[in-house]
């Protein structure tokens, strides 16, 4: 078994997803108790964000590099650079290297022509959809490749930034991000490249439009009861951890299978509340019975 170096913490929201995969792949490839064998370097993530948006990317590159080759004379076999925007730094980390290094826009294009698709939408990081060491390594693979309008991108990257390298899966950030999505395939576009790995916590294939119709959304189900004032003052301590009595109910079957959610109301002991926030931490279940989990955040206006 070859043993991979893993570039990661950029964020670890998304290095996880990668060790999990990898990790599946080698038990069903080689069966039992078998899982990868890694060596993982993670960053604190705060570090590499500042050299982003400091546009130090000769830092940024030197300190990846010396890293990769840190890998290298620790065992590995290559190296795996566990983010997409920090691609923008690839040639120095295969300068540093003689082992190979995996470049994911050359995975993605193998992917992508794989499925028989040639005009693909990119999502990322405002680096990603814009720069061209990511969009041009797809061109030259053959690919056709659109970006959101400037608009799109401001909050695809927000999003990500404020969002989802913080743990942080919105609904409402979904419902904006399919409406981009669309507006893309209505444009001309074959299939959407997640450009950025979180944004596969917050977007899956199932959620995709067919063609330009509507995309298929597996969304909880909410429907406010208004309670008396005299249960809202009871019930609210119990609503807030257990969402009981507060006036909201709620039917579990979200998103396809995913399940173990526990519902968590954060509202205010008082006549003439406004909203309520509903908080679900959930654990998704996928084909293979794999959890991983994220959060789902709700403002549900209270009627007068």
């Amino acid at each position: 078994m070859k043993t991979i170096g893993l570039l990661g913490g950029m964020s670890w929201e998304s290095s996880i997803e990668y060790e999990r995969l990898i990790n599946t792949e080698v038990r069903r490839r080689l069966g039992g108790t078998h899982s990868a064998d890694l060596l993982v370097r993670s960053y604190d993530f705060a570090a590499i964000e500042e050299l982003q948006e400091r546009a130090d990317w000769d830092a940024a590159g030197a300190l990846l590099a010396a890293d990769a080759a840190a890998l290298e004379v620790a065992g590995a076999d290559l190296i795996l650079l566990c983010t997409n925007t920090m691609h923008r730094v690839a040639p120095a980390i295969e300068a540093a290297i003689s082992v190979p290094f995996l470049h994911i826009a050359d995975a993605t294009a193998a992917a992508v022509g794989r499925a028989g698709v040639q005009r693909v939408a990119l999502l990322g990081t405002r680096y990603t959809m814009e720069e061209d060491f990511y969009r041009g390594r797809l061109s030259d693979h053959g690919l056709e490749v659109s970006v959101p309008d400037e608009a799109g991108r401001d909050l695809v990257h927000r999003v990500i930034f404020d969002e989802l390298v913080r743990g942080e899966v919105r609904a409402d950030s979904r419902l904006e991000f399919i409406g981009i999505i669309e507006r893309l395939v209505a444009d001309g576009a074959d299939g959407v490249i997640a450009g950025c790995t979180e944004i596969e916590l917050l977007v899956t294939p199932d959620d995709l439009p067919t063609g330009t119709s509507r995309p298929r959304l597996s969304m909880p189900w909410l429907r406010w009861t208004p309670p008396s004032n005299a249960r809202r003052r009871a019930g609210a301590g119990r609503s807030r951890s257990r969402g009981g009595g507060g006036g909201v109910r709620m039917r579990r079957d979200l998103c396809h299978r995913e399940a173990g959610s526990r519902p968590v109301m954060q509202s205010n002991d008082r006549a003439g509340l406004s909203k309520l926030r509903l908080h679900l931490s959930v654990a998704k279940q996928d084909h293979r019975t794999t959890r991983t989990p994220f959060d789902l955040l709700f403002d549900i206006p209270v009627p007068p």
